[in-house]
């Protein structure tokens, strides 16, 4: 039985590039693609894959909700980020948020190929240069006293964030998560207080250096 992968990411060159290579594998199907993180979860409800490969810097919502949205929602779907960012930060919270495997942009196919087939077995899969990370991050181990934007704000505060740094207007951000102008006006004074900033291009910067958002689309 071939295992069923959605490939997510938002440019299209990746995709197919990923999809020529992936279907030449007996074992490997590609049953569906997506270019940001609200439309990846539709379709991992939709077709429950067996794996997700999930980009980070996805508009709309990033990789690290969506993936935590997916694994509380779908546990039995794994999800393997494939990114351009060896950040510290960005590994750390992918894999606090569920993914089962964390390779970069610039591996060989071949171990993308091998991390599909050992997350689908249960195991956890990384690519080399992100396993030192891990571990200097683990043997550096202390009580986080740098807040991030993960520790600070709330899923929905996130949400509502990233939509606002994009360039959304309150009625665009109230319509797209189904509340009101006014409930979205709340989540943004809340944002601002809690990161202690009073002006959009600010709180635009720290959505980018948080990684909420990378602004490429």
């Amino acid at each position: 039985m071939s295992i069923r992968i959605i490939l997510a990411d938002d440019h299209k060159i990746i995709r197919d590039g990923l999809r020529s290579l992936l279907e030449k594998e007996d074992d490997i199907q590609i049953i569906a693609q997506a270019d940001d993180g609200r439309k990846t979860i539709e379709l991992v409800t939709e077709l429950t894959p067996d794996v997700v490969i999930m980009d980070i810097g996805m508009p709309g919502l990033n990789g690290i909700e969506a993936t935590r949205h997916i694994a509380h929602e779908f546990p039995k779907v794994k999800t393997i980020a494939l990114s351009m960012h060896s950040d510290k930060r960005f590994v750390t919270e992918m894999l606090k948020a569920g993914a089962s495997g964390y390779l970069l942009k610039n591996c060989a196919f071949e171990e993308l190929a091998t991390s599909i087939r050992t997350v689908v077995d249960g195991k956890t899969y990384l690519s080399p240069a992100i396993t030192d990370i891990v571990v200097d991050n683990y043997i550096r181990s202390t009580p986080d006293t740098q807040p991030t934007v993960y520790s600070t704000l709330t899923n929905r505060e996130r949400e509502v964030l990233q939509l606002l740094a994009e360039g959304r207007t309150t009625k665009q951000i109230a319509i797209q998560l189904y509340v009101s102008t006014k409930t979205v006006e709340t989540h943004r004074a809340k944002i601002m207080k809690k990161l202690d900033i009073d002006n959009m291009a600010t709180l635009t910067k720290y959505a980018v250096r948080e990684g909420l958002t990378s602004l490429e689309s």
